[in-house]
């Protein structure tokens, strides 16, 4: 890949996009981002140099014209929904979304001749996990439309890369969690359902409390057990894989997680450390769906790529969550 050659990020706007893209920026390559801002935000592209594009993976015109205007050397693939249970409510949203029109982008990569594809998929592909740490050979059998597309798109990869010559990453993540080290850059959704948010809107009084759902699973204090992965660190990870496809690696996936799991009640307990203050909980019934316990084997990552995570430190890892919810855009753009 040649200096001034560019990288499409694709969801650039978004959590984990925009982090992967001031890591990209630091290290002085030219980076695209399309992102149709449904979810994205546009001040979260706080470094210079960074070119914006505002339109949909879907829209082929558009898509056409970014290809023409820059030479694109590589897409990273970060503009999926991911509301598990909307998923399941709406899987019309999610399929034309998740799958058909990332095959408009695949499509418009091979007319181009763009080549290389870091996809970022899910842990959920596997379902309920039949034993754990969970590693790459483990079953793929998803349980909701979130997970269904993200596989089904890792089998569309699959037959791309044999049929066009497209080389693929398909790194499938743990639970994303903390910001930006410096606190420029954070966790913005709405609606917000990732644990950690929550919780820390609870301790500064924004929530009324935060529910745990489940105490009764098969874990050591009865609640869930997670494998936390700083977003840095997967930030991280998508870049060694483009260096490793454009080295001349073949396709492959893998998982990104630290290998170690913390509990919900653990989560909580460590946020009260963090935040000095006492957490309201209040204690529900299981979700449906929800398995006991998800933790990533990560050795394969380590062997392709080099790489492990960084910020194993849960306290840490809250710590940056924290500052930025309390900076100066008080945790939103």
């Amino acid at each position: 890949m040649k200096q001034d050659q560019a990288i499409l990020v694709v969801g650039g706007a978004g959590y984990i996009g925009s982090h992967t893209v001031r890591q990209l920026i630091a290290k002085g390559r030219k980076v695209v981002v399309l992102d149709n801002l449904v979810y994205g935000h546009r001040e979260a592209l706080v470094d210079d140099g960074v070119i914006f594009v505002e339109g949909d993976l879907g829209d082929r015109d558009v898509l056409d014209r970014v290809f023409a205007a820059h030479d694109i050397a590589a897409v990273m693939h970060f503009a999926a929904f991911a509301y598990v249970g909307e998923s399941v409510t709406e899987p019309a949203k999610y399929y034309h979304n998740n799958l058909a029109a990332p095959l408009v982008l695949l499509d418009a990569m091979r007319d181009h001749g763009c080549r290389i594809f870091i996809f970022s998929s899910t842990c959920a592909t596997y379902g309920n996990p039949e034993y754990v740490p969970i590693d790459e050979q483990h079953p793929q059998n998803p349980i909701n439309p979130y997970g269904a597309g993200k596989l089904m798109l890792e089998r569309v990869l699959a037959d791309y890369s044999h049929a066009y010559g497209l080389k693929y990453a398909a790194l499938r993540y743990f639970n994303a969690s903390g910001c930006s080290l410096d606190g420029k850059i954070g966790e913005d959704h709405n609606p917000e359902t990732h644990l950690i948010p929550l919780v820390l809107e609870a301790a500064a009084g924004v929530r009324p409390h935060i529910t745990v759902f489940g105490t009764d699973y098969p874990t050591p204090d009865g609640s869930c057990i997670r494998d936390y992965i700083h977003v840095d660190d997967l930030a991280r990870a998508h870049i060694l894989a483009i260096d490793k496809l454009d080295a001349g690696a073949d396709s492959f996936q893998c998982n990104l997680g630290t290998g170690i799991g913390h509990s919900v009640k653990e989560l909580i307990a460590a946020a009260e450390q963090v935040t000095g203050k006492s957490i309201p909980v209040v204690y529900g019934e299981r979700r449906p769906g929800d398995p006991p316990e998800l933790v990533a084997a990560p050795a394969k990552a380590k062997e392709l790529l080099g790489w492990e995570a960084e910020y194993k430190d849960l306290e840490m890892i809250l710590k940056t969550a924290w500052a930025w919810s309390n900076g100066p855009r008080k945790g939103h753009f």
